[in-house]
């Protein structure tokens, strides 16, 4: 049935991801690896029910600005007798009317985009707790070539050298991280980091990326990790190729 709720984890927890965002879906893949999480992602209604029928999610995760509402009665005509896949909304920043009718549609907490990469792994692990009764083992250190994110500390390894990176510097490193080989604009970036309702100064987003980079100790001349693509934006050089998810 549609929506209806697995009984238990056994092995990774499948979270599902409607969001119309591939830069931010790639995101939401990358953080949900600390947790031993795999994920389908789907860019609307007729997506996530296909989804939702064929590989019975443990959690999803719903931009409510995609038919959320119709969404979330897909997921409530699974049985009642099972139980409802958790789910973790995403509104935007300040919209307190979206927010408020979340709620009132049934799920079971609330994120505001922009997100933290911490925030988002947080708050999907706990989902899971509650919901089944299970822990989901926790990866704090990720490894993408010679860089490796510790997501609880909140800190960033380049060979010997420790980095301790602030809150906008960490979800820039994840966002080109998580996009690698991808030309990502400027506007892309302030959309992701800052919101797109956001008025950024000229070079706001040069600026942060000079600051990682200083961090990162990458040349821009003879880049390592951060390239810039003129008249562009910026790409993070692929480090690794990531296995592919399994169902």
């Amino acid at each position: 049935m549609i929506g209806t709720m697995p009984s238990s984890i056994q092995g990774q927890a499948r979270v599902l991801v409607v969001l119309d965002q591939p830069l931010l879906v790639e995101v939401v893949r990358l953080t949900l690896k600390h947790g031993f999480c795999m994920t389908r992602d789907a860019s609307d209604l007729d997506q996530a029910t296909k989804v939702l029928a064929e590989w019975h999610p443990h959690v999803a995760v719903v931009d409510m600005t995609i038919d959320g509402r119709q969404l979330l009665q897909r997921i409530r005509e699974g049985s009642e007798a099972d139980g409802q896949i958790p789910v973790l909304g995403l509104t935007r920043r300040g919209d307190l009317k979206m927010t408020l009718e979340a709620f009132d549609q049934g799920v079971d907490d609330i994120m505001t985009m922009p997100f933290s990469p911490d925030e988002l792994l947080a708050r999907v692990l706990a989902i899971i707790r509650r919901t089944y009764g299970e822990h989901v083992p926790l990866q704090p250190v990720l490894k993408l070539g010679e860089i490796e994110l510790d997501i609880l500390k909140r800190r960033v390894r380049v060979g010997l050298a420790e980095l301790h990176l602030s809150g906008i510097e960490e979800g820039l490193l994840y966002f080109l991280a998580a996009n690698a080989g991808r030309v990502i604009t400027r506007a892309e970036i302030v959309d992701a980091l800052w919101g797109a309702d956001y008025v950024a100064g000229s070079n706001i987003v040069d600026q942060h990326v000079r600051n990682l980079r200083a961090q990162l100790q990458d040349d821009w001349r003879k880049p390592r990790f951060i390239a810039t693509v003129r008249s562009r934006g910026y790409r993070f050089v692929p480090t690794v190729d990531e296995d592919a998810d399994t169902a």
